[in-house]
């Protein structure tokens, strides 16, 4: 009994000293020099933010910014797909260095993951039917069904404030937006810059409600703790305000989406400054 007491006190001890020494689960932009390669989750689905082309190839506002983050750091980029909900869960296990999918700042992620400078802004937006359910106001949607995408602001948002919504809650961008086209739900929510798109890009479906709640940031994020790499994405972001990077990033991205007559400074934000 005397050899187990000591077998299981010494279990006991390495459970206890594990947690202490483990290792992070992230990489110095120095390792991340050294691999070669920079990992960035993005959207793969969420045009014309992040999305995967005709061709097999990752493009969008998002991922026009990793590519010069690569090019500067002077490395390649693996760009891996991600799910709104998966987010936080792919910078804590280690799967990437860095989240750029649209992440709106928020003080309950921020305790999760470290932001940096913002480089968006926005708000949330209701798209619907123009002809059968067209949602104008919060109100027409008590005791009806809004689709979102879950581990969003708008999930967040209409659960703490309207839960008499009934809400249809979909992993992907992709299923969620089909479920509109279905009639599955009056409407649906995501950031007001992307739902703006996709009332553009199909006929008979437009935004009703432009601007819910309030005005929110989206910005990288790093690993908790990765002070490296959080450190230079900031200085990155002010260092391309000097040449209105994300300013060339819209035209480039965005201006044949929202239409030669679109304000890029609704959108667009410079050296980490919101005005």
């Amino acid at each position: 009994m005397k050899k187990f007491g000591k077998i299981l006190s010494a279990l006991t001890l390495l459970l206890v000293l594990a947690p202490l020494s483990a290792k992070p689960k992230f990489r110095s932009v120095e390792q991340i020099k050294k691999s070669g390669t920079i990992k960035i989750a993005v959207f793969s689905d969420k045009k014309p933010f992040g999305y995967v082309d005709e061709y097999g190839k990752y493009q969008g506002y998002d991922v026009y910014f990793g590519n010069r983050i690569a090019k500067d750091l002077g490395v390649k980029v693996k760009y891996v797909p991600v799910e709104a909900a998966a987010r936080v869960e792919v910078l804590q296990t280690g799967k990437v260095d860095l989240v750029l999918a649209n992440f709106t700042v928020t003080p309950e992620r921020a305790e999760k993951v470290d932001f940096a400078l913002p480089y968006m802004k926005c708000a949330l937006g209701v798209v619907s039917n123009e002809k059968t359910d067209y949602i104008t106001n919060v109100e027409q949607l008590k005791g009806k069904t809004l689709i979102i995408s879950k581990g969003t602001t708008a999930e967040t948002y209409f659960t703490e404030n309207y839960p008499e919504v009934n809400l249809l809650k979909f992993d992907q961008y992709s299923e969620a937006y089909n479920a509109l086209l279905d009639g599955r739900g009056v409407g649906l929510s995501t950031d007001n810059t992307e739902v703006l798109a996709w009332a553009i890009e199909n006929p008979g479906f437009a935004v009703g409600i432009d601007s819910l709640g309030s005005l929110d940031t989206i910005a990288p994020a790093v690993t908790k703790g990765n002070a490296s790499l959080l450190n230079w994405i900031n200085d990155e972001i002010k260092a391309l305000a000097g040449e209105k990077f994300f300013h060339a990033d819209y035209e480039a991205t965005l201006r044949a989406v929202y239409g030669q007559n679109s304000d890029a400074d609704a959108l667009v934000v410079e050296g980490g400054k919101v005005e």
